[in-house]
Formats: structure tokens, C-alpha cells, sequence
């Protein structure tokens, strides 16, 4: 089922900082996670992906592969663990409301 664009939208930061609570990642990493762990459910491109990165809650350094390649992680900064910390309670929230209109309570 395809999920509507809006609801994949307002959890695009949660999704993303969580990663990279997780550990620093690379764009495409951070892509193919958030596919694989959903199975196939968020299907982001780097246009979705990288407004979320320039926000302030992320640092860039470059590092370079085992095969010489040189890549761009990203890191969880203060201001990103707290934004984390503000989403997953926004998400929180939301969700138990959710529940409660749909179980009829």
C-alpha cells in the first residue's frame, strides 16, 4: 500500500535523526536503512533527505572508504538530539491519539 505523502513527510526528521542517533551515516546509507528497516514503506530521495541535514541538527565531515573513495557522513550534533528528543515526543503524542480515536475511547 502506498502511504500518503503528508504522513511520510511529518515523520521525515524523526526517521532521519534517529539514524544518526544510531551512528554517523552517508546519504545513501541513510536512504537504503530507512527502506530496508520499513520494507520498502519510506522510499526517500536525496531532495527528501538532505533539507533535514542543513537545519543545524547535523555536522558533515568527509572520510575516506577502504577503497581510497572519499564520502560525506553525517553526525548528530547538541541541537540535533534535542530536536530528536522534541520529535519522538511530538510523535508520541500523536500516535496515542491516534489510537485513542480509532479503539473508541
Amino acid at each position: 500500500m502506498k502511504i500518503d505523502k503528508g504522513l511520510m513527510g511529518g515523520s521525515s526528521t524523526l526517521l532521519v535523526l534517529s539514524l544518526l542517533a544510531e551512528k554517523d551515516c552517508y546519504g545513501y546509507e541513510m536512504i537504503r536503512t530507512l527502506e530496508e528497516r520499513s520494507d520498502k514503506t519510506f522510499l526517500y530521495s536525496e531532495g527528501t533527505l538532505y533539507p533535514i541535514l542543513h537545519k543545524g541538527w547535523v555536522r558533515s565531515y568527509k572520510e575516506r572508504t577502504e577503497v581510497g573513495r572519499e564520502r560525506k557522513y553525517y553526525a548528530l550534533t547538541g541541537l540535533g538530539q534535542a530536536q530528536l528528543a522534541q520529535e519522538r515526543e511530538q510523535w508520541e503524542t500523536f500516535q496515542a491519539a491516534v489510537q485513542h480515536v480509532l479503539a473508541g475511547v
